[in-house]
């Protein structure tokens, strides 16, 4: 989530338009065991695998808030919204947003990792996909982008964050992220399928990019093995990156029709 280089090395990263018709997935071809997922079919968030992301003092979650109304289960779908802050008056925040994660509740290997999702734009949205290590500190225990989204933006950046990463002349050696062409007014799938030697990101099982595991005498390369991560999903308001937010587009929300995880036959 840490994504302020992006803009500076924009050009090396490579631009792909993804179509919205859905391929058969690899799931279906019988390389991958369903094990874990949430299709949303209740009427409530599924507190044994979710809970509410709680306020920090980083960009993306100085706007998190447990406000009940950020957060809906229906038509079998999670919704997180952001709204401006007119409902809390001992909430100083000027916006306040939804997010869940399986921290505490569930952590993910090896495996592929699927979210559909479909995304509405505001000024100033930030909704992001991505995950964290069960232990280790940022960024030597790295973190993994599957999507992120800024206001109206036709795409979408999936990055690697590491150690290894945040020294300038390595970000592109390989490289640390991609940007993705997609169509917002559609659900689409994003994906990840991480391995001992590399990470491979998809878009509706188009693969979009591979973050591979290099020799190198630089630490901190490939931390991505060495442990579990669990999964964020988030609806957040404003920060340096995406700016600043218009009010009058809020409310925002985020539809996700189902998470799945499977682990290798």
């Amino acid at each position: 989530m840490k994504n302020f280089f992006l803009l500076i090395i924009f050009s090396a990263f490579a631009l792909s338009i993804v179509s919205c018709k859905q391929a058969k997935t690899e799931s279906e071809d019988g390389k991958w065991t369903l094990v874990w997922e949430d299709d949303f079919k209740g009427k409530q968030i599924d507190t044994t695998k979710w809970a509410k992301i709680p306020r920090g003092k980083s960009d993306w979650n100085n706007y998190m808030s447990d406000y009940d109304e950020l957060y809906a289960v229906k038509d079998g779908n999670l919704v997180l919204r952001g709204i401006q802050n007119n409902v809390l008056p001992n909430d100083t925040a000027p916006f306040i947003t939804g997010g869940v994660y399986t921290k505490d509740k569930k952590n993910f290997g090896f495996g592929r990792l699927e979210i559909r999702a479909k995304l509405n734009p505001a000024r100033g949205a930030w909704p992001a996909f991505w995950m964290l290590p069960e232990e280790g500190k940022w960024p030597d225990g790295g973190e993994i982008d599957i999507m992120e989204r800024l206001s109206h933006d036709k795409l979408i950046y999936q990055t690697v964050h590491s150690r290894y990463t945040q020294t300038d002349s390595l970000r592109l050696n390989p490289p640390a992220s991609t940007i993705v062409g997609i169509n917002p007014d559609n659900y689409i799938v994003y994906a990840l399928e991480k391995y001992p030697d590399s990470l491979v990101f998809y878009v509706n099982d188009l693969r979009t990019k591979n973050y591979p595991r290099v020799v190198t005498e630089h630490e901190g390369q490939f931390p991505f093995a060495d442990q579990e991560f669990y999964l964020l999903l988030d609806m957040q308001l404003g920060g340096s990156w995406v700016g600043a937010v218009d009010p009058a587009q809020l409310p925002v929300e985020m539809y996700i029709d189902w998470v799945r995880y499977y682990e290798p036959k």
